[in-house]
């Protein structure tokens, strides 16, 4: 199955936001992005609005052309946003204010309850939902009862492993993820950590149907462009897709 490619373009405006200024622009990135050959553009709009503004979001929504993906917190402002906004999909993630970048996963049993309500509201609003968890069955199982379509598996596990045996076991994981996944009628996806250098082993894992991938393909894409950061990344993903 081929395996189709999300960028993440944040970092593009965590680049601008340091100087406080216009540029760089995501817009501008999300267009080349999709002239590189990108399936879906993803953006994650925090509550702080520490890269990505509002403003991103509006302007996202009318110019993307693929499948635009907001990540978002529970937050009810946030929720409201994104009810009004309506992208193509919607994936709930954890937001802690102290991180860097969203670590770990979403924790769907614990949080059910005010979980289930964000999911509704966007469902009804004709929102593909996803959730971004760490690949642990019962997690998986709560995704499906609760009304998502999909769940993105945090990969960081594996992207964070030094020794064989750690990315192995990592890898045993995510297998069996998108194995529970699978089974109970979610679409699988996959991300946090995939570089150049490692994609090679998560996309030959079966059953994965897209990666979201940021950090690497901005940090590429200021060497080569990101027409060609984003069409690297694409032959990577064809040749190493699991057949």
């Amino acid at each position: 199955m081929m395996i189709t490619l999300g960028v993440n373009i944040d970092h593009v405006a965590t680049v601008r936001q340091a100087r406080k200024t216009d540029e760089p622009d995501p817009v501008w990135a999300a267009v080349d992005a999709q002239l590189g050959g990108a399936d879906c553009i993803t953006f994650h709009l925090r509550e702080d609005r520490r890269h990505i503004n509002d403003r991103d979001a509006k302007v996202l929504k009318d110019v993307v052309n693929v499948k635009l993906n907001m990540e978002m917190s529970v937050a009810e402002e946030i929720v409201s946003i994104a009810c009004e906004l309506r992208p193509a999909q919607c994936t709930l993630v954890p937001e802690k204010r102290e991180e860097l970048t969203t670590e770990g996963g979403l924790d769907v049993v614990r949080h059910a309850d005010r979980i289930g309500v964000a999911v509704s509201r966007l469902r009804e609003r004709g929102v593909i939902l996803s959730a971004f968890i760490e690949p642990i069955p019962r997690q998986i199982e709560a995704c499906a009862k609760a009304g998502f379509q999909a769940v993105e598996l945090w990969t960081g596990s594996y992207a964070n492993a030094t020794a064989r045996d750690e990315k192995k076991a990592a890898l045993d994981q995510l297998a069996t993820g998108i194995e529970v996944g699978c089974r109970v009628g979610l679409e699988v996806h996959g991300g946090h950590g995939i570089t150049y250098r490692n994609v090679a082993c998560v996309a030959g894992l079966p059953g994965f149907s897209e990666f979201n991938i940021g950090h690497s393909i901005v940090s590429r894409a200021m060497i080569v462009g990101m027409r060609d950061a984003v069409r690297e990344m694409k032959n990577l993903l064809s040749l190493h897709s699991a057949k």
